[in-house]
């Protein structure tokens, strides 16, 4: 039996975009990932690149609304961001909840390099996470 994992984020642009790309990466087949925001504002480029460092490619990614799967039936839902988890439209499932609370790569002020610097170790900050939860529970 397959199942269905919801990343939801603010914008769905950078923190659930790359926890999308490593849960497809470290999932076991017939599981189906999901990401979306209670906004949309796109796939940050920059989200882009670092997990092209990684070697995944998410650049075909969209920048879904969470109200796009309503009709999902989700085992678990993943929220990686406090605003997201306090905004979270109510579900009628009975999807396990996760929270973890990345901070956001693209509010880092600085220079070019300050702020690639701040999307690799978010990014590093993601893929653990994924890893661990694909082992406990995909």
């Amino acid at each position: 039996m397959s199942k269905n994992v919801l990343v939801l984020c603010t914008g769905n642009s950078c923190r659930s975009q790359i926890a999308d790309g490593y849960l497809k990466t470290f999932a076991s087949e017939g599981v189906n990932i999901y990401s979306a925001g209670v906004e949309t504002h796109g796939v940050n480029p920059k989200a882009i690149d670092t997990m092209q460092k990684d070697g995944i490619d998410i650049s075909a990614n969209t920048s879904n609304n969470v109200n796009e799967y309503s009709n999902v039936d989700f085992d678990y839902i993943i929220t990686v961001c406090d605003n997201a988890k306090e905004r979270c439209p109510y579900f009628p499932s009975n999807a396990v909840r996760f929270h973890k609370n990345f901070p956001d790569p693209a509010k880092v002020v600085g220079n070019e390099e300050e702020i690639i610097s701040e999307f690799d170790r978010v990014r590093g900050l993601v893929k653990g996470y994924c890893k661990e939860f694909c082992s406990a529970y995909l």
